[in-house]
Formats: C-alpha cells, structure tokens, sequence
C-alpha cells in the first residue's frame, strides 16, 4: 500500500519512486508549512485526522489565518467560532494538536504561554494552548508543546521594566538591551536559553535572575486573546467555557467523550452540546498505541454486553501476557506516595489514606517529608486578592498534586513541591486536613489561620484523577465492582466502565489491578530525595 501523508487541502500523498528517482510528493510544487512540518517529523495521519485537519484549516482560514498557504490577516472584528475534536484513548488527538501547533507557528502565529506576553503590534495573531491542570499542561509540555493551565492565562504577569526588555529582545520586538547589573555573558546565556526552549522565565533564570526579580505581581486579562487549543476538554464545565468563549473568538477543544463528565452536569460535556456540525471524531486507534495492554481494555470496554467478571479475566489474561498489566494482591503503599490508588468511594480513600499513613509510621500529629497531599483550595479573604493570584499562577490550584517537604520557616507555613508546575518549589501558609474513618472532622497537623487548605493524596476519587497521568496507576477494583453491583449508569453507560475507562488511561507505562482490600508494607523509606530540589522557595504567603 501506497503510504497517505494526508487528504485534503494542504495534504500530500507519497507516491512510489520512478524510473530510479527518489520519492517525491504531488501535486503541489511547494510543500506548505503543515507539510514542511509534517515532512520533519516524518508523520503520517489517518483519514479521519487528515479529515479533522481539513475542517480545522477551514475554521482557521474563516478567522484569517491559512497554515496550508502560511499567510496571515488581521483578525476580523466580532466573528467567532469552535470545533470540537473527539476521541478515545490512543485516537491521535495530542498528536493532531502538536501538528496544528506547529503548522500555525510555521505560518507566523506567535504562542502565548502565560510566562510573557509581548506587546500588542497591528496584525499580530496569536495561540494558546491550555489544559485545565497543571499535570495535564505539563504531559504537553513533555510532548514539545507549550501549555499552560486555564487558569495561568486568565492573569498575566507584571514585569519590572528593565527586565521586560530583555523578553522583548528575545521575543524579536526589541534590540539587544544593556541591563544594570547583568553581563554580556548573562544576556548571552538568556539568549542560549530562550532559542532552546522559548520560556522567559528559564531564560532569565539562566542569567541569574530569580522569579521574584522580574515580575512584580499579576494582573487578570482584560482584552480577549486570539486562538485557543483546549486539551482535556471533558473536564471543562459550562462556566468555564462560557468564559473560554468570552476570550478566544478561535476555539478548539480537544476531548475524550468516554470520560467522566464534571459533577452536577448530568453526563454531558459540553462538546457535546455543540452539535454534531461541530463535532469531530477520530476513531482510528494508531500505529504506536496498538498492541498496548492497558489502552487494549480501556477500549474493551466499549462492549455493551461485556459484564465486570468478563473484564476481570481479561486484565488477569493481559497480566499473563504482559508485564505493563499486573494483577496485585494488595496495594503498594511505596508506590502510593506518588502515584495515588485510584477509587470510587470517599470511605475508601479514606481508609487507604490512614492505612498508608500507619505503615509509613507517620506519627499521628504531624506530616513526613515525602507525604502527597491534594489543594482544596485557596482561603484567603478579598484584601488578599493579590497572594491567591501569585500562588495560583505558580500552580496551586484546586486539585493540583503537591508533595509536602517540610515546614516553613514561620509557623503555619509549609515547604511545598507542586507536581507538573513550571517551577514547583514554594512556600505556603497552609492548612492541611486529614480525614479519619468513621469521624466527621478531620484531623488537622498543621493550620495557619488562613491559606492553601489541603487533603492528603495517597488515595483519590477518580473523578478527581481526571487530566492526570503517572507512570504506574494502582485500580482498586473492589470499589468498580461495588460500582457494577449497584447499576449505575451515566448518559447511559454503565457507570463501572466509565470508571474503569477513566483510571485504566491514566496508567502510562503499567496497571495495577488491585484485587483485594489489604496494604503491602513498604519497601523504601518515605521521602523526597526523588524530587529535584530547585534551591530555597521563593513564594511566601503571609498569613495575617
């Protein structure tokens, strides 16, 4: 078979070498910047990608900005528009994202990540690509995409000047700046930085500079943006994307509809209002992904007439294959301090919580370095408006992983390290609750009298796992076949198979299923010599 780059507008087909010259490509005698992109990477699309591409171009073409050409306009006033990319687990969308990012800054679209934002100039077009957890930005960034978090981009950072003209300089909008008490070798260690990975703030971190140098505070948005990609987009809820369309008149969500949908929006994500006009699906399963056990049973579970003790012995049949499957007697408690046990009921969590917290000799008034624990949010009253957006912006928002160091060097402060963020280590005056068995009010080891509050995270709802990925993910798969037993169902699925869809795509690498109520002793200290410590925090949060 004759290998399809793409179909469609913008798309080439490889055709077979002639009369002994090498392969070429038809029919067009320049290839587009998506093809030269495409062409670098050496990608190959299904046809209903190419399909997806082609209606994406087509809604980008309307607002004025062709990748096929690589020809700009300015945006038109008061048109807007959205699309929306569906698909299961392994259908190829991160990889049709990647491929639309980098065919639109090939045409010239400038990125705005939320770390810097250039000045406005006549013309400029503009994409951000957002996600609504810091875990699930940081697996695009991972993946060579610029993401930040939903939240990130609704404020924007406040530079000192004199430092705002070095990101200007490295952005293109500027001359080479001389900085008070930066060298020439400082700048030319920014400017190594930036070409490499095209963050301001790695940049000037690399000539010296620390975060609370440059950036004098933050600002909420107040003039709408440009393009928006979407990833995640099955945990939006309508509020958010009604205000995600107050600021992108360009929209692109890219979701997976087998989720589980946000609390109290009775099953329906909202791509699933759009209509199907508006709709994209992908339903190949590609090249790189097939053959994988774990994606192999989130896809099972797609069979109305499959029961949960038929899918039971398909994971115990894949373990027997496979060594990315694993059927466990009990869950391991080492693992658990950084890939939390994923579970249906809170008295579950619960109970796994305290039990991780015995077998770790975690003494019953105080936290351990190395403990996980989970924000529940920011209590702050409005006079603080200001420290909420700072510890915000560093990614501290409600449901962000954070693994506990130590404590401050004020009462009520902890040292605390946030799992995906850009720059993970800071200080916090929290309050940090631990729930007991049975008891209505938790146990609290540590409080200021106002702040971050947090829950311990050695166990989590998998409604809450949602946007996050681990490279080992235990499934306590007593609390899915309660689920089975009780006949739930959601937008007429069984409930149990949303929930096993949903915890079984979190697992990169390997699956644990969890067969039995017990708790392994663990085999490795407590600790957080696995985490890269980044020098001593530089965020504070008063207290008073």
């Amino acid at each position: 078979m004759v290998p399809v780059v793409g179909q469609g507008r913008g798309f080439v087909r490889a055709e077979p070498a002639r009369r002994g010259r090498a392969l070429r490509l038809s029919p067009f005698p320049r290839p587009s910047p998506m093809v030269r992109a495409m062409q670098s990477q050496a990608l190959t699309f299904s046809d209903d990608q190419a399909e997806a591409w082609d209606r994406v171009a087509d809604q980008l073409r309307g607002m004025g900005v062709d990748i096929d050409d690589g020809t700009l306009v300015p945006a038109a006033e008061g048109k807007s528009t959205v699309l929306a990319v569906m698909g299961k687990a392994g259908s190829g969308k991160t990889m049709l994202l990647a491929s639309l990012y980098k065919a639109l800054q090939a045409a010239g679209v400038e990125i705005v990540s939320g770390d810097y934002e250039g000045k406005k100039g006549r013309g400029r077009r503009t994409l951000a690509i957002l996600a609504p957890t810091n875990k699930a930005a940081s697996v695009l960034r991972m993946r060579g995409v610029p993401a930040t978090t939903i939240h990130r981009i609704l404020y924007t950072p406040v530079y000192d000047p004199q430092y705002e003209k070095i990101a200007e300089w490295l952005t293109g909008n500027a001359p080479r700046p001389e900085v008070e008490g930066l060298t020439e070798l400082a700048l030319d260690r920014a400017k190594a930085f930036y070409d490499q990975n095209a963050s301001i703030p790695g940049a000037l971190a690399a000539a010296g500079l620390r975060g609370s140098d440059f950036i004098q505070g933050w600002k909420r948005r107040e003039e709408p943006l440009d393009i928006g990609f979407i990833d995640e987009s099955s945990m939006l809820d309508d509020r958010q994307f009604d205000d995600l369309r107050e600021i992108f008149p360009t929209l692109v969500l890219f979701g997976d509809p087998a989720q589980l949908a946000p609390v109290n929006q009775s099953g329906q994500m909202v791509f699933e209002k759009l209509g199907a006009p508006l709709q994209l699906h992908l339903s190949r399963i590609h090249r790189q992904v097939e053959g994988n056990p774990i994606l192999d049973l989130a896809h099972a579970l797609a069979d109305p007439d499959l029961g949960f003790d038929q899918f039971e012995n398909m994971v115990a049949e894949a373990a027997r294959r496979d060594d990315r499957v694993v059927m466990a007697e009990r869950v391991d408690s080492t693992l658990m301090a950084r890939s939390p046990v994923l579970v249906w009921r809170n008295a579950t969590r619960i109970r796994l919580i305290n039990a991780f917290r015995a077998v770790h000799d975690c003494p019953p008034d105080m936290l351990l370095p190395g403990e996980p624990l989970i924000c529940d949010g920011i209590e702050l009253p409005l006079k603080h408006r200001k420290k909420r957006i700072d510890l915000e912006a560093r990614g501290l928002i409600k449901g962000a992983q954070v693994i506990y160091l130590g404590p401050g060097t004020r009462p009520g402060f902890a040292k605390l390290h946030v799992i995906g963020s850009e720059e993970p280590q800071l200080s916090a005056a929290s309050i940090i609750k631990i729930e007991k068995p049975d008891e209505e009010e938790p146990f609290i080891p540590q409080a200021a009298t106002m702040g971050a509050t947090f829950l311990h995270g050695a166990a989590v709802t998998i409604h809450k796992a949602q946007g996050s990925q681990w490279p080992e993910v235990q499934l306590f798969a007593p609390d899915l076949y309660a689920a089975a037993r009780a006949g739930r169902s959601e937008a007429g699925i069984a409930l149990w198979k949303r929930l096993a869809y949903v915890a079984i795509t979190r697992a990169e690498k390997r699956l644990h299923w969890v067969i039995r109520n017990r708790l392994g002793r663990p085999h490795e200290v407590l600790g957080v010599d696995d985490l890269k410590m980044q020098g001593t925090p530089q965020l504070t949060l008063t207290g008073d």
